[in-house]
């Protein structure tokens, strides 16, 4: 089974008279969605109903409709294990469909780690609420207890007399049109047969193959082909544009125009691709980056929104007055791409003044009211249709691909496809923001820590889980949707550790030098680099094993479990047990520890690196994970997740940083913005911590924000040196490595 489905609509009655089913049945197909479709009557996407998320057909099919996505994480793999398992019916049975605005619930973007923390677990809950249901409607045909029925592959048994009624003929005439019950009895862990396995991934075999249909193949009658000419400078506006060059090529339909909005139109992808490169456009002179050698200074200087205390204890004056020696270190992290291995894709459609969009993006319902806010329509008048692309970790070019697909569509009165360029998902998608963090702390005789004071300088809106501008309504000039204010776990920025004065300042900036989104772990991939490198700082120079400092100040028994975990996982041995290598070639170790935002997921890494002293080179050649998100719902994904974790960010710590003129983004190929290669992947080793009776927490990033610090410090353990600005390429590790020697 494909993620990608086709509608079949049936009506109520037809549906009943073919044995009963809850809402509405679905066809499977690896086709993509190829017509615009009604949404059928009685299909509620209410988040409180059952019947928004469950649907049983007259064959005993279930369908879940989730507004989670997948985006290449495997998450609705393991939420179709969650819904197989709470209604008891076999795994082959349940089908998914996802992110379709009219007929999945709003389960807000696949975003932070919380598709089976939050969106698996809306829907074991309405799972769970069926089942007790269709139970308790089982009792009173049997004639029964309910307490003596049990259900297997959707045949519920009487343990009495033996009798069995299946959930289709329980369903009959009756839906489950009734709220989600928060209070309904779940599975009991120690009866999983579903949770807890490692149920291959759905959607691989037909990527492994090339069937699988992705947004770039999908298809409409009479469709044309599109190609935005984006501005030559960031701000700048078009003054002209002369397409006779383009009329020349077969194919070619039109030039688009809605203000800085510049597009091509041709009957096929080839003919819009030439017509790109053809046409002339003239744009003003726009220089309004900062210099990029002066980025963290321009960081600094920014304006400030606000300052924000967002954790403190104790009395950090007196705690700096008590201590003997201070240490300051400053950190930086760079501007990075998203860096989708394939460049954005929508497909739009505006007839009879509604609008419907195939989209990628991980947000298809705050997406349906920011179209709707900027072609001035009512929400219920847009349709988004999640079909898988590029994997995006975080608010990729997605989003704005297809905004700009609508407003062509819009022009044209024409169903047409948008495929974006490599050097518009590079030039164009928003970044993850620079930011800057200063920390100092004070140490007493016995190498205790009495202050620990820290600021952060960086802009808030990327951290913020209510959206970003759409870029077409920024080019054409049309209404753009405001946010609201943010609903990020701001705390979840401070330490772990119990000290006994420290304090976290962050210095919210009212913008950024290009425009920004959240990338994989937004902000506390930041600032744990900061916190963990600086507590290495710390204990380098109070002479404490780095595992030591952390022990000696964490107080969480399941975070003390994972370090230790770790630390027999690692096989550690304490920092200063061998010498450094004297050579050209060194190697290091480094270890970090995190709990995500404070809340949730434990996780601590340990990095073996080598460091190429003449070079400045930086190879990683293993990361050690321990890693407790509490119930695991299938082992192998998560395990893929880690890994995957481990390797995108290993290529963000050693690799990657936007380049720009004054004028717009330089690093446009892969040659100018590389990425990590297969010989320089790590092996990745992990020890899961499995607590099935505890709720399961995210595990999309987690790991994601110890890689930096745990690659500094063993940069550290190598040769001395401290390097404090990501990524860690060869010129600032010579420059590490340069002020570290002595004199």
């Amino acid at each position: 089974m494909t993620a990608l489905t086709t509608h079949t609509l049936l009506s109520r009655r037809a549906l009943l008279a073919q044995g009963g089913a809850l809402v509405v049945t679905f066809a499977l197909t690896s086709r993509p969605i190829h017509a615009q479709t009604a949404r059928p009557a009685d299909k509620t996407v209410a988040i409180d109903e059952v019947a928004g998320f469950i649907a049983i057909d007259a064959t005993g099919k279930v369908t879940i409709y989730s507004g989670k996505v997948e985006l290449g994480t495997g998450a609705t793999t393991a939420i179709a294990q969650i819904a197989a398992e709470e209604l008891s019916v076999a795994l082959d049975r349940v089908a998914m469909i996802q992110g379709d605005t009219q007929l999945t619930p709003n389960q807000g973007p696949t975003y932070a780690s919380l598709s089976i923390q939050d969106g698996g677990m809306q829907i074991r809950r309405a799972a769970a609420t069926a089942r007790e249901a269709l139970l308790q409607r089982a009792a009173d045909k049997l004639k029964v207890a309910k307490d003596t029925l049990t259900v297997q592959d959707g045949v519920v048994t009487s343990r009495a007399g033996g009798d069995k009624i299946s959930y289709v003929q329980l369903v009959g005439e009756q839906q489950l049109a009734m709220k989600i019950d928060p209070a309904a009895t779940l599975k009991d862990p120690k009866d999983y047969t579903i949770v807890g396995t490692s149920v291959p991934r759905r959607d691989i075999p037909a990527k492994i193959f090339g069937t699988f249909n992705f947004v770039q193949d999908h298809k409409l009658p009479g469709m044309l082909h599109a190609r935005v000419v984006h501005p030559a400078g960031v701000r700048s506006t078009l003054q002209s544009f002369d397409d006779t060059a383009c009329r020349k090529i077969k194919g070619y339909v039109r030039a688009v125009r809605k203000g800085n909005l510049l597009a091509v139109v041709a009957t096929n992808e080839w003919a819009a691709i030439t017509a790109s490169k053809a046409i002339v456009a003239s744009w003003s002179d726009w220089a309004g980056l900062p210099v990029e050698s002066q980025l963290y200074e321009y960081v600094r200087s920014s304006k400030v929104d606000r300052n924000e205390v967002l954790q403190t204890a104790g009395d950090t004056a007196a705690g700096f007055k008590q201590g003997k020696r201070t240490l300051q270190a400053t950190y930086d992290f760079a501007m990075q791409t998203h860096g989708s291995i394939g460049p954005s894709c929508a497909v739009a459609d505006f007839k009879d003044g509604r609008l419907t969009v195939w989209t990628p993006s991980q947000a298809s319902h705050l997406l349906q009211v920011q179209l709707a806010t900027m072609l001035s329509l009512k929400p219920e008048s847009v349709r988004c249709i999640f079909v898988e692309g590029a994997g995006c970790y975080g608010r990729n070019g997605a989003d704005d691909c297809t905004s700009e697909a609508a407003v062509i569509a819009r022009e044209i009165g024409k169903p047409v496809r948008l495929q974006w360029m490599r050097q518009d998902e590079h030039g164009w998608d928003p970044k993850g923001p620079p930011v800057v963090l200063d920390y100092r702390a004070s140490i007493d005789d016995q190498g205790q820590i009495t202050a620990w004071e820290s600021d952060m300088f960086m802009p808030e809106q990327p951290f913020k889980r209510s959206g970003v501008t759409l870029l077409a309504a920024v080019l054409a000039g049309l209404p753009k949707m405001p946010f609201p204010g943010s609903a990020t776990p701001h705390s979840g920025l401070g330490i772990p550790y119990a000290l006994p004065n420290n304090k976290l300042t962050v210095h919210w900036l009212l913008d950024t030098p290009l425009p920004s989104a959240w990338i994989r772990a937004p902000g506390n991939t930041q600032n744990t680099f900061g916190n963990e490198t600086f507590l290495d700082e710390i204990a380098a120079a109070t002479g404490v094993d780095p595992f030591e400092i952390r022990v000696r100040h964490l107080k969480d028994s399941r975070g003390l479990e994972v370090l230790e975990r770790l630390r027999a996982l690692a096989k550690w041995e304490p920092r200063g047990s061998r010498p450094r290598d004297a050579g050209a070639i060194a190697r290091g170790r480094g270890v970090t520890y995190s709990k995500y935002e404070s809340v949730r997921t434990y996780v601590a890494v340990v990095a073996d690196v080598t460091v190429d002293r003449t070079t400045g080179r930086v190879k990683v050649d293993r990361v050690f994970v321990a890693h407790d998100c509490g119930q695991i719902i299938n082992p192998d994904g998560l395990h893929n997740q880690i890994e995957g974790n481990v390797v995108q960010t290993v290529s963000r710590s050693v690799v990657e940083k936007v380049t720009f003129s004054r004028s717009a983004v330089t690093s446009l190929n892969w040659g100018s913005y590389p990425i990590l290669t297969f010989p320089n992947v790590p092996e990745v080793v992990i020890d899961l911590i499995d607590r099935p009776n505890e709720v399961p927490w995210g595990v999309g990033e987690p790991t994601t924000s110890l890689i930096p610090s745990a690659i500094a410090n063993a940069v550290y353990d190598a040769t001395g040196a401290w390097v404090r600005s990501v990524p860690f390429r060869p010129a600032q590790v010579l420059a590490a490595l340069k002020l570290s020697k002595p004199g």
